[in-house]
């Protein structure tokens, strides 16, 4: 009852659910969207999101027929040519490797010494050990290859020996 002796019927709990009942924040004849809803769309939105990001910029695995193989091939020079074998491969050799279908990995030079004198390291990929082999022929008698072999060893071989190994990715390896 109030000073006037009037009897409110508003409880002092439903007083209390309206004053913290949070309101709709878009009312509409067809809409009625509450400030959960709204949270709860917008966290899915950004979880969604999230998911679609990791997929799309996730590194692929590299990864081909079974019958791929890979070549680990070491040049172990002659004494003051390995920057000219370098050379050699970032100017030319590289390029005539992916006419033949030699698919270049990687090149790499050691740090420590003594081998970071005289030695060059490389993978190749190759559909199969029977391509490779057709692969290095074809290479080997390629006009332009034969011409830029002669230039640069004109002073002398570049290449002491060079080591060989043909390499099959285990079913846990990151490239196949």
């Amino acid at each position: 009852m109030d000073a006037n002796g009037r009897s409110d019927s508003r409880t002092f709990a439903s007083i209390c659910g309206h004053i913290f009942k949070p309101p709709n924040v878009i009312r509409s004849p067809v809409m009625n969207i509450t400030w959960f809803r709204l949270f709860a769309f917008a966290a899915l939105s950004f979880a969604a999101g999230c998911l679609l990001t990791a997929r799309f910029m996730a590194p692929e695995k590299v990864q081909a027929a079974g019958s791929r193989v890979f070549e680990l091939r070491i040049y172990h020079t002659m004494p003051g040519k390995l920057s000219a074998l370098v050379n050699r491969f970032g100017d030319h050799t590289r390029t005539i490797f992916d006419r033949h279908g030699m698919t270049s990995v990687g090149y790499w030079q050691p740090q420590d010494a003594p081998v970071k004198e005289n030695t060059f390291i490389y993978i190749l990929a190759h559909p199969n050990r029977d391509a490779a082999t057709k692969n290095w022929d074809a290479f080997r008698k390629d006009p332009e290859w034969q011409k830029v072999q002669a230039e640069s060893e004109k002073d002398g071989k570049l290449v002491d020996h060079v080591d060989s190994t043909f390499m099959t990715p285990t079913e846990f390896s990151n490239i196949r």
